[in-house]
């Protein structure tokens, strides 16, 4: 097995975030073997048997405590190494909050023979990707790289582990410490709803439990420590004893363990760690607290304590949650979503190392209180005593907990991890086993024993989020807080702690050679069309028994161009495609699916409609089924429509409380000018969706869904012949005529100007610099710009984000990138930036772009750029969902066959001069719209001193002063992920 999926993020980050030690599972086949003391250890060796679930595996113990797990799988040629340190903030001290974390920053900056910033240049340029991770239980650090680089990996992480404290200086420190202050601005206080879980955790958890505080730390603490302090954090936790290397793909267990030897092996042992275990929290009473944000919904949160993960009532206790408030069969999704008195509520079970928390969550429409939506949950639970556990409920949950963990071992880098989170938490990496066995065996009378134990009758946290200045529309007034008393903190774990390094054989310092690179194909496919009209192109996939099918049909938001006033009918058209057909209503449909473990989804964009579908091989037939009956048999009830309407008005109302959003739209509203339909949001207006009709829906179905404008893509583990014959349904479909509008010309920029956007207090400014560029080409300028790029603000070690982030500490991340399609397309520079940094911060994006322009690329920079992007088609074509990507834009853009060979021609062969002569043409930077959202009370007088126009608008875009000459106008550009990881969490999430 192998290949990528997106339910790994959340199994991870559930897997990796808690555990007790549990007993053992006997695997499909182990073996052990246990060798002198002194020399390294084979732990046990897992097999597969048959067709069985299980992830085989070899387990090694270094002689100083490192483990080492081995998955061998030859099926790409690619390694993913995984280092995951039994520490998170669970490990930290009152007054300390945010180490764990901090640390996790400090990894990247350097050790005594890898240079500052060079461990992402040296991964990067490999072709390999990536990041470090830090929760509540563990800190892990990740490569996939090329199968050639792993030596290179291995003594990357040996070096940081081993050697890492003398390269710490007081310089990186502080630069760091500012990185985690604008990650903090950036993902909790200049986010709504961002300090939910702060205010939670401190009401929920005694004061000075390791749950009390965030992962991300308090300011005040993070202001507070210095850099021996930070230091001696690492000589506690992060020993080889306190570590698990896992390292999965096309390697040896042989290969790997020599390796690890030779880098790791030498490196002493750390200070013994044991694993935590604490009580429950125990509330008396309901704890009501509560705070103001800068939202338009205001949120109630009820939170019980239950049990850490690996608990036997953790999987009854998420049935519970699943049928409380899951999905759209759900008690909360009928009373509070389908009755239109919550735009949000859900239930859910997130589980750690140490607790549980079940959570309910609700944000009322307008018109219904929170002390409603109090009363609502509380019913909730009443109406499930009524209810009870039905058979459906227990085939759903278990039907998709299976298919999300088969979707879960698609890559090596799933699988990785996964070995490696058992092993940290359990001590096991087959836990898989135990896993489906639990989640199997439920019943209906654990489910009940369980809402009995921890729920029925039983005191809760309750939490209330209200918009800024109006504290009176809480559910209940505060009767809790913080109390320090009786406190007391634990043993000192810190004295005496001593810095030894590694004494080795070899030089250290000499990077490890790569050996030659992977040979790469790109994936065979076929080509067929179907009589009405679909082209469709596919491609085996037989890593996993799943088939992924994506239709994309050309118009989307587009379309809207006929008639502007109906802006975000092609959106709403798609959110109805969701609902009920003619035969079953919505909420059967997702029984069904959920039985399955299959998916549809249908959803529009800028410029195409899609429609998704994933499926186990064994339930195709019964999937297609569906399918059919969405696609091509709508019912669309007006019900449904008056609710997705109802919902999408106060969504557009709720961006004004959103900086990125609003910086987005504004800034496309700017660079597409008035009357051009993407100067409009995806999702519309108030205006234009207020005008919506059902009647409108029906006709841009009738008008616009054709297969005339659709291509599939089909990619698992089926042939050709199997699935063309089970796609005869489709020619049902009727074809006609659909007439794309053409792109009008986009505005004009005269001379750069500044833009600002006021967001009053905001903690944070989201800066976009920009202006109308290419249209996307496969082998033109279009690809060669994007190389260009790759140096200025492309990659992580990039111009802009080593200064704006690694120099400065202005920022958690800064980019710039081309967007363009059949049409032109923007070029955008962005970030979010420190408030007081603001002025600044546009100084050094136009200094970088203009230094770039003006004195070109470096040689050094060029064989960064050719060596990474060159190395990185190991990583591209690994997943079912890599390949339809790749599919899809073959078929959209009509590429030929080898137009992947022909770039990596262009990548070869292209110089300096081509490369300085493209920034020249395509980084005009004395016509940029430079845009700001911020305190403009803070940031306007420093960016008046600049030497620009300063023009304020409104956050929809319009001029507020008249000497505002700006092109007006919006949509949405990409938006990069930030390089550092985020926790995924079992439960919802609020806009």
């Amino acid at each position: 097995m192998s290949k990528k999926s997106i339910m790994v993020l959340c199994l991870v980050a559930t897997l990796s975030a808690q555990a007790q030690t549990p007993k053992k599972a006997t695997p499909a086949k182990k073996t052990t073997s246990m060798e002198k003391t002194g020399q390294t250890k084979m732990v046990e060796k897992v097999t597969r048997k048959g067709s069985e679930l299980v992830i085989p595996y070899e387990k090694y113990r270094l002689p100083n405590g490192l483990t080492v797990v081995v998955h061998e799988d030859h099926s790409d040629p690619i390694v993913h190494v995984d280092v995951t340190y039994h520490v998170g903030s669970a490990r930290e001290e009152v007054g300390k909050s945010g180490f764990a974390h901090f640390f996790e920053h400090m990894m990247f900056q350097g050790s005594d023979n890898v240079g500052d910033e060079e461990h992402f240049k040296i991964v990067s340029q490999a072709g390999g990707d990536l990041n470090g991770t830090t929760n509540q239980d563990r800190t892990n650090y990740f490569e996939t790289v090329p199968s050639n680089q792993l030596e290179t990996a291995l003594w990357l992480e040996a070096d940081r582990m081993g050697f890492l404290l003398d390269a710490v200086t007081q310089r990186k420190f502080e630069v760091q410490r500012e990185t985690v202050k604008n990650e903090r601005g950036q993902n909790y206080d200049n986010r709504p709803y961002g300090l939910v879980y702060e205010k939670k955790a401190q009401a929920l958890y005694p004061y000075g439990h390791p749950y009390s505080w965030t992962t991300i730390g308090y300011i005040e603490d993070l202001n507070r420590v210095d850099v021996n302090d930070l230091k001696n954090f690492f000589l506690r936790w992060y020993g080889p004893n306190n570590a698990t290397l896992t390292v999965g793909g096309d390697v040896t267990p042989a290969q790997v363990v020599k390796l690890a030897e030779k880098y790791f092996g030498s490196i002493p042992r750390g200070p013994e760690v044991k694993n935590m275990k604490l009580p429950a929290p125990v509330l008396a009473q309901d704890r009501y607290i509560s705070y103001e944000d800068n939202v338009r919904f205001p949120m109630v949160q009820m939170t019980f304590p239950t049990v850490p993960n690996y608990h036997p009532d953790e999987v009854p206790l998420d049935v519970l949650s699943e049928i409380i408030g899951g999905g759209k069969n759900s008690i909360i999704y009928k009373n509070l979503i389908k009755s239109q008195k919550a735009v949000q509520a859900n239930a859910g079970h997130p589980c750690s190392e140490l607790a549980g928390e079940f959570t309910l969550t609700a944000l009322p429409i307008p018109g219904n209180s929170l002390a409603d939506m109090e009363k609502e949950l509380r019913n909730a639970f009443a109406e499930f005593e009524k209810r009870g556990v039905t058979d459906d409920d227990l085939e759903r949950f278990k039907s998709g907990y299976e298919a999300n963990m088969i979707n879960s071992l698609s890559s090596v880098a799933g699988k990785t991890s996964i070995l490696a989170a058992y092993q940290t938490f359990t001590g096991n990496p087959n836990y898989l086993t135990n896993q489906l066995k639990a989640n199997r065996a439920v019943t209906k009378e654990d489910v009940l024993r369980v809402y009995n134990k921890y729920l029925k009758g039983k005191p809760a946290v309750i939490l209330s989020v209200v918009p800024k200045g109006k504290p009176e529309m809480v559910a209940k007034a505060d009767n809790f807080k913080v109390d320090p008393d009786g406190y007391r903190a634990p043993a000192d774990q810190y004295a005496g702690l001593k810095y030894v390094k590694a004494k080795d054989t070899f030089d250290r310092s000499k990077r490890p050679a790569s050996g030659a690179n992977p040979v790469i194909k790109v994936p065979p496919f076929w080509k067929d069309n179907l009589a009405n009209g679909i082209k469709v192109i596919g491609a085996k996939n037989s890593e996993v028994p799943t088939v992924t099918l994506l239709f994309t049909l050309l118009g989307g938001h587009k379309l809207e161009a006929h008639d502007p006033s109906k802006a975000g009918i092609a959106s709403l058209t798609a959110a109805m495609l969701n609902e009920s057909s003619e035969k079953y209503t919505a909420e059967d449909i997702s029984s069904q699916l959920q039985k399955l473990g299959s998916s549809i989804n249908f959803g529009s964009g800028t410029e195409t409609m899609t429609v998704s579908v994933s499926s186990q091989v064994k339930n195709l037939d019964a999937t297609l089924a569906l399918l059919e009956e969405r696609m091509l048999h709508p019912r669309f009830d007006p019900a449904d429509f008056d609710r997705l309407k109802k919902q999408r008005l106060e969504a557009i109302k709720n961006q004004s409380t959103q900086p990125t959003v609003v910086a987005n739209n504004v800034f496309n509203k700017m660079l597409y000018g008035e009357g051009h339909i993407k100067a409009v949001p995806v999702i519309g207006t108030t205006a234009t969706v207020e005008s919506l009709n059902l009647d409108d829906v029906k006709k841009f179905y009738a008008n616009y869904f054709s297969p005339s404008v659709t291509n599939l893509v089909i990619v698992g583990d089926v042939e050709k012949t199997q699935i063309m014959p089970k796609l005869a349904f489709l020619n049902k479909w009727a074809a006609k005529p659909v007439n794309i509008p053409a792109e009008p010309k986009v505005a004009n920029i005269d001379k750069t100007k500044i833009y600002v956007v006021d967001k009053d207090k905001a903690a944070q400014s989201e800066i976009r610099i920009g202006y109308m560029a290419l249209p996307y080409d496969a082998t033109g300028d279009y690809y060669k710009a994007t190389l260009m790029n790759y140096v200025l603000g492309g990659a992580f070690n990039s111009r802009i984000n080593l200064n704006l982030r690694e120099n400065k500490g202005y920022t958690y991340g800064a980019w710039s990138y081309f967007s363009g399609s059949e049409a032109p397309g923007p070029f955008t520079a962005a970030a979010g930036v420190r408030t007081n940094v603001s002025d600044s911060s546009v100084v050094e994006f136009m200094k970088e772009i203009k230094r770039f322009r003006e004195e070109g690329i470096t040689d050094e920079e060029l064989d960064f750029m050719r060596s990474a992007i060159g190395q990185s088609d190991a990583l591209k074509y690994e997943t079912s969902f890599q390949k339809a990507s790749f599919l899809n834009n073959m078929l959209r853009y009509n590429l030929d066959a080898d137009y992947v060979d022909k770039q990596n021609q262009i990548l070869k062969t292209i110089t300096k001069e081509e490369i300085n002569a493209l920034a020249k043409k395509y980084l005009p930077l004395e016509k940029m719209n430079i845009m700001l959202v911020g305190d403009k009370g803070s940031i306007k007088p420093g960016l008046e001193k600049l030497g620009y126009d300063v023009v304020e608008l409104d956050p929809d875009g319009a001029p507020i002063l008249a000497k505002a000459d700006a092109p007006a106008v919006t949509a949405e550009p990409k938006k990069a992920e930030p390089l550092k990881g985020r926790k995924a969490r079992k439960e919802g999430r609020v806009f």
